[in-house]
């Protein structure tokens, strides 16, 4: 059976290395990137069953990755992670469909997992 594909667009290399981990261990199969530009590329050559996406990221933010994919154009759920908890931010993203917010110094990665596990049960290409 094909493991679910997570895309994780983070550019802290220990963040990364961590969630890449944490997933890998948990059965996913992870792809990881460094800015939204690479974010962009890799969903156009292959949509992730989930992207966990980074808002502060250089070359193209997490806000740039999904306008260009908008929730009624993408079959992929959407997180997204950032070390801003203003409202300002919550709110856009949220507008620009997010299907979860999380402020890093706020979650856990078991919680993070958790929201993949639930987002993706709730999807029809759920394969466990």
């Amino acid at each position: 059976m094909e493991k679910v594909h997570i895309l994780i667009a983070e550019d802290d290399p220990v963040l990364r290395e961590v969630y890449a981990k944490k997933f890998s261990l948990s059965g996913y199969d992870i792809l990881t990137v460094v800015n939204g530009e690479e974010a962009i590329q890799a969903v156009t050559k292959k949509a992730p069953d989930i992207l966990i996406l980074d808002l502060n990221m250089p070359v193209l933010d997490g806000f740039a990755v999904m306008e260009k994919f908008p929730r009624s154009a993408r079959s992929f759920p959407i997180i997204v992670l950032t070390n801003f908890g203003n409202e300002q931010n919550r709110k856009r993203a949220e507008e620009l469909g997010a299907d979860d917010y999380f402020v890093k110094n706020e979650m856990t990665i078991k919680s993070l997992l958790d929201m993949v596990e639930k987002l993706l049960k709730g999807k029809s290409f759920w394969r466990s």
